[in-house]
């Protein structure tokens, strides 16, 4: 066996046990988490921007 062909069956193996770990559910949640937190960074980010003196940058 070439050393390639030990990295891929190695590299298969780990993201098999990893998609067999992860179920549907957890990916909704993570997408929606990682959504709500865009969400909330931008309106802070918006409110931070229109808080601040006008004659200062």
């Amino acid at each position: 066996m070439k050393l390639n062909d030990i990295r891929i069956s190695t590299i298969g193996g780990t993201i098999c046990s990893i998609w067999a770990s992860i179920s549907l559910g957890d990916v909704l949640q993570t997408v929606l988490t990682a959504a709500l937190g865009t969400l909330v960074s931008f309106a802070t980010s918006r409110l931070l921007g229109q808080w601040k003196p006008k004659g200062r940058k």
